[in-house]
């Protein structure tokens, strides 16, 4: 699975997840998951837990400390997939 391929499947996953004063415009690779895109601490929880279904994959508490930005959540599911 290409870099491309994973983040056109992430964008909808964090799409979901954004708050309303959030433009999903917003959304690049390199956005900061809480501090540019808004998503509080339990909605993380809750994009993690999409992300482990869409990729089949597991993420633990080391990948969820490194996990900042969606490039970060896409080099943990390349780590995970290969």
């Amino acid at each position: 699975m290409t870099t491309e391929d994973i983040y056109a499947k992430l964008v909808p996953i964090v799409k979901t997840y954004l708050p309303e004063d959030v433009n999903e415009s917003a959304i690049t690779p390199t956005s900061d998951l809480t501090r540019e895109l808004n998503i509080n601490s339990a909605h993380l929880v809750d994009v993690v837990l999409d992300v482990e279904d869409a990729f089949d994959v597991e993420f633990d508490n080391a990948d969820m400390e490194s996990l900042r930005t969606l490039n970060d959540a896409v080099a943990i599911i390349q780590k995970k997939i290969a």
